[in-house]
């Protein structure tokens, strides 16, 4: 029985899958993430916030799994939560020009890092060229790198 289903049983009011709801801890396990991401996501706006049914327990729908597993894929391709947020709310997918938008600016963002570690590879490497072939009398040519102003 997969996640989503043995939470949808432990957890619904009713066998209906139609009125299927989560508590938030049937929601974080089916979801595979803690009971505080869901709350902490609810605080960033990307979840909302369920009325309280009879007894005072929140019942989310089963659709919620489905957006933390798109926050969590989109977080794994370096989207900020605000982008995030964006992203969810043209979920739709009528703009596809904005989405598109948002995702050029991450890979651009992306691009640039790349750049960046592949001079810090460069620099890196030759310093520890230079430290292998350097004399024991000479500084260490890698803490007299980092040890000059930048």
């Amino acid at each position: 029985m997969s996640k989503v289903n043995a939470a949808r049983t432990a957890s619904s009011r009713t066998p209906d899958s139609k009125t299927a709801a989560l508590t938030i801890g049937g929601l974080a396990q089916a979801a595979d993430v803690g009971v505080e991401t869901v709350r902490y996501y609810q605080r960033r706006r990307l979840l909302a916030i369920p009325r309280t049914a009879g007894g005072g327990v929140r019942r989310y729908p089963t659709s919620v799994v489905d957006r933390i597993r798109f926050i969590k894929r989109a977080q794994s391709l370096g989207f900020t939560l605000n982008e995030i947020r964006e992203l969810l709310g043209l979920e739709d997918g009528g703009d596809r020009a904005e989405i598109r938008a948002i995702a050029d600016s991450r890979l651009a963002s992306i691009r640039d890092k790349l750049k960046d570690l592949h001079r810090m590879e460069r620099l890196l490497s030759q310093l520890v060229l230079d430290c292998e072939h350097s004399t024991t009398l000479t500084r260490c040519p890698i803490i007299a790198a980092l040890s000059r102003p930048s």
